[in-house]
């Protein structure tokens, strides 16, 4: 596990190091530079031109420390510089003198002529850029972007990208490689900044482990190793050991969202998966999954009738209970949504159709407690909010902190980057999965491996956050295997157990 920080969290980091600790910032500067100089001779071959594209912070104080290791160890350098000098940061001043003092080409961005760039170091905007990039920035970068450089290499975070959201807040130019200082910053860990990184290096320049601490970071990014972290099965365990799924799925001849969630969560673990659903998909299931208890009801007398205590005994069967894949806009489903929250007392899975009925009859929030885990895709989010969908994908953190504060519950946006809220203020940044898993049911199978977890007694932090990467890393194969195009969401779940052997490894 790797923490993700925000950029006022770093620049706290930054300073309380700088001014508290007091390590100098050329020292800092100097290792940062190291770093960048160690990636662009790996990505450099031998005569090529390589570019500093230097803005007057820091950030372009470390570009041009960069550039001059480069420009000592025999590459043709050139430092492009954006931005007063009058008006530079300190250490952006003191690193052009070097710089000229060497007598390195430093030409200001104005008066340069191209000619070409077959590597590009991006030291324009650091994480401190929080406004959109307007005037004479914008104009020098649209520029650069226009020549097409061979390779570049971001420097900390790719220019334009906001480090907080992941937005793009000017003309970026997507990056091959970025070597970020001390921490993930948040903005690199999601969409669309996420696509501009490239591959992303997190050099340890020499910020204490302290300085780190006191800032608390609430992000977190899950690493396979971490998967050791799900626990073993017991040689003397039966199947009462791995607990009871109640996976409430499935409208009239629907049937495939109720399979896909027990078989995933049959696959992590669980000990015992019942499916409640739709009289007419009883044949169906027994065929497709003939391990799964089927309990099933018709839609009518979950309308009519009283059905308090048939539920109540359902809920207390369960370990966890899933409710809403699949299991339509009508009218029972809500009213069976109202049963399960008013009747259970055990971990609750908020899923698809369950999330809409929330969104349509806002009351039923009301009956929300600290067992309530919800997984909306952003649709759903915007349903459940009444915000559009840009303005969540805008900040998926800010979205998903805020549903989990206002309702107390672990909130699982889901999107290429799964951004979970816990209700403890911590985030959880998913960066396994791929494109591949964008088809009808991956969700679904998403909704059963955290049953799955659950059930099987992992503390709900654990099982939710590995489950989403679990999940990722299952598509991922199931990728390997069929192909991007190719996979359907029951390979996905087939690959769980794929994913679990690498706890060996």
């Amino acid at each position: 596990m790797r923490e993700v920080v925000g950029r006022k969290q770093m620049k706290e980091i930054d300073r309380y190091t700088i001014e508290e600790i007091g390590i100098g910032s050329m020292v800092l500067m100097e290792r940062a530079a190291l770093a960048v100089y160690e990636e662009a001779v790996k990505l450099a071959e031998p005569g090529d031109t390589i570019w500093a594209a230097c803005g007057n912070g820091n950030n372009g104080a470390d570009g041009i420390a960069a550039a001059r290791m480069l420009h000592l160890a025999g590459y043709e350098v050139i430092v492009l510089a954006l931005g007063e000098e009058e008006s530079g940061s300190r250490e952006y001043q003191a690193q052009l003198a070097i710089a000229r003092n060497l007598d390195m080409d430093v030409i200001e961005i104005q008066d340069f002529l191209p000619g070409r760039c077959d590597l590009l170091l991006d030291a324009i905007f650091g994480i401190g850029l929080s406004r959109p990039i307007e005037g004479k920035n914008q104009k020098a970068m649209e520029f650069l972007k226009s020549l097409e450089p061979k390779k570049v290499l971001a420097v900390d975070i790719p220019s334009g990208v906001h480090a907080d959201t992941g937005a793009w807040i000017g003309p970026v130019i997507p990056a091959d490689v970025t070597v970020t200082f001390g921490c993930e910053k948040r903005g690199m860990a999601v969409y669309p900044g996420r696509s501009a990184c490239g591959r992303v290096v997190i050099a340890d320049i020499g910020f204490p482990k302290a300085a780190i601490e006191r800032v608390k970071p609430e992000g977190f990014v899950l690493e396979k190793k971490d998967l050791a972290r799900i626990p073993r099965r017991p040689a003397d365990s039966n199947k009462g050991t791995f607990g009871k799924v109640l996976i409430i799925a499935g409208s009239r001849n629907m049937s495939g969202a109720a399979y896909l969630s027990a078989l995933a969560a049959y696959r992590s673990g669980a000990g015992l998966v019942r499916i409640l659903t739709d009289e007419s998909n009883r044949a169906i299931l027994q065929t497709q999954l003939p391990e799964a208890i089927l309990t099933t009801y018709e839609p009518d007398r979950i309308e009519k009738e009283d059905a308090t205590e048939w539920a109540e005994a359902l809920c207390s069967w369960a370990t966890v209970i899933v409710i809403g894949p699949g299991l339509s806009r009508e009218t029972y489903a809500s009213r069976l949504l109202g049963l399960v929250l008013e009747n259970a007392y055990v971990p609750i899975i908020l899923d698809a159709d369950g999330l809409n009925a929330v969104a349509e009859h806002p009351h039923l929030a009301s009956y929300f407690t600290d067992n309530i885990i919800i997984t909306p895709h952003l649709g759903e989010m915007a349903r459940l909010t009444g915000k559009s969908i840009d303005v969540l994908k805008g900040n998926l953190y800010q979205a998903a902190r805020e549903y989990s504060d206002a309702h107390d519950v672990t909130c699982v946006l889901k999107d290429a980057a799964c951004v979970t809220a816990f209700r403890d203020g911590t985030l959880c940044i998913n960066e396994s999965g791929c494109s591949a898993m964008a088809k009808g049911g991956s969700g679904d199978v998403l909704t059963g491996i955290l049953a799955g977890f659950l059930a099987s007694g992992m503390e709900e932090k654990d099982a939710v956050s590995l489950g989403v990467y679990v999940h990722g890393l299952a598509g991922e194969e199931a990728a390997k295997r069929h192909g991007n195009e190719s996979i359907l969401a029951s390979e996905i779940a087939d690959e769980i157990g794929t994913v679990l052997k690498m706890r060996d490894i």
